[in-house]
């Protein structure tokens, strides 16, 4: 039997489990991505492959699945850290516990807000610590080009931490606050 036939007995005896189980980890959509790369390193690893397969396919699964959220984990850490440090215009109070949390709550509502090309452009240079030309080589454009989106980047992020900042200095409508701004609006 041919490394090809193989590795289509064990894909076709296989897939349907593999995929389940990728699923019940991280959804439909993201378990068929896990799917297909475990099967990648199925095809390269076929001569490590053992019989039966299964327990060997799903290891590779779960270790993918570990992967994709020990990087999903470490980017929005990053994430949050940038945004603070790019939201700590003000001195913050160390020993101001409450600002600190406010502080990262806004700093975390302005990141989400962002488009995530913005987020990864932001995450290759501050978290990542690429400089410009490494990080236009990853995103494949010109130096120039990612000078130009990293600018708009973070005023974007600014605007967002703007904006976010506001809506928590904003007071929160009550009934009384409610009831009293209708009255003054209301005809005598």
């Amino acid at each position: 039997m041919t490394n090809a036939e193989r590795f289509r007995d064990v894909y076709e005896e296989c897939y349907s489990r593999v995929l389940a189980y990728a699923t019940s980890l991280v959804g439909r959509e993201v378990g068929e991505d896990i799917t297909s790369e475990t099967f990648t390193v199925a095809w390269r690893r076929m001569r490590d492959l053992p019989h039966p397969a299964l327990p060997w396919l799903l290891g590779v699964a779960r270790n993918l699945v570990r992967e994709l959220r020990r990087r999903n984990t470490h980017q929005y850490i990053l994430a949050t850290e940038e945004a603070q440090r790019i939201g700590s215009r003000a001195e913050a109070h160390v020993g101001d516990i409450a600002a600190v949390v406010t502080d990262r709550h806004i700093a975390l509502q302005a990141l989400a807000s962002l488009p995530e090309v913005d987020q990864e452009l932001l995450t290759l240079i501050s978290w990542h610590g690429l400089n410009t030309k490494e990080a236009a080589r990853v995103l494949d454009c010109t130096t120039a080009t990612l000078a130009v989106r990293l600018y708009r980047a973070r005023r974007r992020l600014e605007k967002a931490l703007d904006a976010a900042q506001a809506s928590e200095d904003a007071p929160a409508a009550t009934p009384e606050t409610t009831f009293l701004t209708h009255q003054q609006g209301a005809p005598a």
